[in-house]
């Protein structure tokens, strides 16, 4: 069983304690592919902070942009960020938008680590 600090120091406690709940059916290999999908996927919560102070001087919306939502993006957009007050909310809210995002993030790899162990057997052996 692989322990989440050891392979990736740099997260927020809540991510870590969830991460950590879904290495633990994973073996070490496993843990490792999860790791690398993961970090390549994730977004850190102060590029979602500094995205959304952006909105306040240049373009409101970015960090929606950097978080998948191009529809509330689109809003953001058009609306100076709902006259700026959704752009407040967000900037103060803005570790919980990136968990939510890591979250999924997190379950997506799980699952594409979890297909590959199972398209090449639980051995690890890949058919060798």
């Amino acid at each position: 069983m692989a322990n989440v600090f050891n392979l990736m120091p740099e997260l927020e406690p809540d991510e870590m304690a969830y991460v950590q709940g879904l290495l633990n059916s994973m073996a070490d290999y496993e843990a490792q592919q999860f790791v690398s999908v993961y970090r390549a996927r994730r977004r850190e919560p102060l590029l979602v902070l500094i995205t959304a102070v952006i909105g306040f001087f240049g373009v409101a919306g970015v960090h929606r942009f950097v978080l998948g939502h191009i529809g509330m993006g689109l809003l953001y957009l058009f609306t100076g960020g709902l006259c700026f007050i959704g752009t407040i909310v967000d900037v103060i809210n803005y570790k919980r938008l990136a968990f939510e995002y890591n979250i999924k993030e997190a379950q997506q790899a799980h699952a594409i680590v979890m297909a590959q162990s199972g398209a090449y057997g639980s051995s690890g052996d890949y058919g060798v």
